[in-house]
């Protein structure tokens, strides 16, 4: 057991009353543990976290500003505003091959909360959750928090590139799976899903009776074309589909916490019950701000992603020229997910580039078991500067 966890559950268990088996057992998350090494350093260039060094742009601000003026302060519509989830319903249906119904989008507090909603919506104790890794952590603290087990499949890796077995994933389901979990584009290696893979997936779940949740946060971060494949060109409004995104990513909007789901619209009672349950619901003044983007948002959008390729080159060029690394850039997203030969506890590696080489990255192990070994992540959505003095530095340590 790490020292860390020892001492949180040494602090829980000095309390009047017992924490439940499921949150002890939480494992604490490996990223935050490495930026505590260097967090509020000016000279630690921090690439460990999934966010852009840019500002959310002026006409959302100004759209939130605009709200608040006007005193739009007050409890609203706990899915969200019709104006906002029509605007939701709008861009998807704009944006993929099939409409999507507004009874359909249910507005929540960030993405992870719409990823959170659906597994209190299906999970138990005792059921499974099967998730494709490497994967972002909370995906599957989500479920163990639910009393379920998250049963992780590894992508494979192919000529360079990350590749899902689908024997293997559906093997990994039995009688009490209850969810299947995928993310892509995803985070970290930017891998995607094609379109002959969701088919076969969404088969599957509705042969067998069980939802798939898609975390689509990523579907705009593409490199070709305009959006990823998504579960919404192929689905039926009825199957067991969840998809959920959020306005962090495309938008620059980490700090607003938004994020939508969509399901099927049968459903929308029982989500508008957990939202109120959970949160009550996205502050009212933000609101606004998010139809903004979503209806004039389309030229950030295109720069955001045009920055990120230029951030995904110079950071290729550079690791390419490491002998130790093996790297392939990715489709989608903006992390480079690599691994460096030599290294087997990314988490001890990580912490010393920071004290080394003055530059923060994500562990590997912080992705489940996709993602052992010596693998690291670096966001490459930062200025073209940072980024090139941020590969200057771990060259010193990575040779």
């Amino acid at each position: 057991m790490s020292k860390i966890k020892t001492r949180l559950l040494g602090k829980a268990e000095s309390l009047a009353g017992p924490v439940r088996a499921a949150i002890s057992a939480l494992e604490p998350q490996l990223i935050a543990d490495v930026s505590k090494v260097g967090f509020g350093d000016p000279n630690v260039i921090p690439l460990w976290y999934g966010e852009s060094d840019l500002p959310t742009p002026e006409f959302i601000r100004r759209a939130a500003k605009e709200a608040l003026d006007q005193g739009e302060t007050f409890y609203t519509y706990t899915r969200g505003t019709p104006p906002l989830r029509a605007a939701i319903a709008e861009y998807l249906t704009g944006l993929h091959e099939r409409p999507v119904a507004m009874e359909r989008v249910s507005l929540t507090t960030a993405g992870m909360n719409a990823i959170m909603l659906m597994m209190e919506l299906t999970l138990e104790r005792g059921d499974n959750a099967v998730t494709v890794t490497p994967l972002w952590p909370n995906a599957a603290a989500a479920a163990r928090i639910m009393g379920a087990e998250p049963r992780e499949v590894p992508l494979g890796r192919e000529q360079g590139r990350w590749r899902l077995d689908l024997d293997r994933l559906f093997a990994a389901c039995d009688s009490r799976t209850r969810l299947v979990f995928v993310n892509s584009p995803g985070n970290p290696t930017g891998w995607m899903m094609t379109r002959e893979e969701q088919r076969a997936v969404l088969d599957f779940c509705r042969e067998r009776n069980i939802w798939l949740l898609a975390d689509e946060v990523y579907s705009r971060i593409v490199y070709h074309g305009r959006a990823a494949p998504s579960f919404l060109d192929i689905a039926e409004p009825d199957d067991p589909l969840f998809v959920a995104n959020s306005f962090s990513k495309a938008w620059a909007m980490t700090g607003w916490r938004m994020g939508w789901v969509v399901a099927p619209a049968a459903l929308g009672d029982t989500i508008a019950e957990l939202v109120q349950h959970n949160v009550s619901g996205v502050a009212t003044f933000l609101q606004p701000a998010a139809v903004t983007a979503l209806k004039e948002g389309e030229p950030f959008v295109k720069e955001f992603v045009e920055r990120c390729r230029r951030g995904r080159d110079i950071v290729a060029d550079q690791l390419a020229a490491m002998p130790r690394v093996r790297f392939t850039p990715p489709e989608a997203a903006f992390y480079a997910f690599f691994e460096v030969e030599g290294v087997d506890d990314s988490l001890a590696f990580a912490k010393r580039l920071v004290r080394e080489a003055g530059v923060g990255l994500a562990p590997g192990a912080a992705f489940g078991k996709g993602g052992e070994g010596g693998y690291l992540r670096l966001c490459f959505a930062q200025a073209p500067e940072l980024l090139a003095r941020a590969m200057e530095r771990l060259k010193r340590v990575i040779v």
